[in-house]
């Protein structure tokens, strides 16, 4: 009687994360990465994945992923609210956290930009193209930008790398760190996607400074910004229901990097 009710319960949790999550499945993946750490994410993937994406929260990027799925911080982020859509598009996902030694304030903050987290992220690109056997894309937003763009600078594909990126809502000026633009961008040979919005107010990402963001990247590289308007915008307006989180835009933003980033 106790193991039919066990069964029971354990197909009721299974039955209610299909109906939270459609007919993709999510799961919490550990693996190892630099000596005594691991790398925790949420993983997503349709039956037939086209290719795979890397998702960045922005702000601290502390997660806290419990073993269950369950977020303790970030479920509202552009990024994060949005995973099952990317995988409705044909898109196998891994929504990141900080890692196990990064477990506690400030998290990803002062971290983004460090030779430890190309070394985490190495590691998932490794395990989704094991997985997967696809290109594995970096995507991030607000402060997941510094993250994708940088680690997108230390490694080519050749070398456990990237095949592209996408930022949205870039961090273009900095007081606590190094922007985005001022990283060594020149240097990438890989498909670069941005996506801005217009109206973004976030005073670190002012849609006047993307022209200097998009003059960056190579002349030769395969790289496109996309505009985005409308939508609406509340509270702080660098949080994840302004427009620098795409509010109201969330199911046409996905569709325009799916569609862009399989078309490479």
């Amino acid at each position: 009687m106790k193991r039919w009710l066990t069964y029971f319960l354990f197909a009721i949790q299974i039955g209610l994360a299909q109906l939270a999550f459609g007919e993709t499945t999510q799961r919490v993946v550990d693996i190892p990465t630099r000596t005594g750490v691991t790398q925790r994410f949420l993983y997503l993937s349709p039956a037939s994945p086209k290719t795979a994406v890397i998702l960045f929260a922005g702000g601290e990027g502390g997660l806290q992923i419990s073993p269950e799925g369950a977020l303790k911080w970030g479920a509202g982020n552009f990024l994060v609210r949005t995973r099952q859509q990317f995988a409705d598009r044909g898109l196998a996902v891994a929504v990141v956290d900080a890692p196990s030694d990064h477990q506690s304030y400030p998290y990803l903050s002062g971290f983004r930009q460090k030779s430890e987290h190309v070394a985490d992220i190495k590691a998932v690109i490794a395990w989704l193209k094991q997985q997967t056997n696809l290109p594995v894309w970096l995507v991030g937003t607000s402060r997941g930008t510094q993250s994708a763009a940088y680690i997108a600078t230390q490694l080519s594909p050749a070398n456990g790398g990237p095949d592209g990126i996408v930022l949205t809502s870039t961090i273009l000026t900095d007081d606590k760190g190094r922007p985005v633009t001022d990283m060594p961008l020149e240097k990438l040979a890989i498909p670069v996607l941005v996506v801005h919005h217009e109206q973004d107010g976030c005073k670190h990402c002012a849609y006047t400074n993307i022209p200097r963001l998009m003059d960056k990247f190579p002349s030769g590289n395969k790289k496109e910004l996309i505009t985005m308007h409308g939508g609406s915008s509340r509270g702080d307006p660098c949080e994840a229901f302004a427009y620098h989180g795409f509010n109201g835009l969330e199911s046409d933003v996905v569709e325009k990097i799916a569609a862009w980033v399989q078309a490479r």
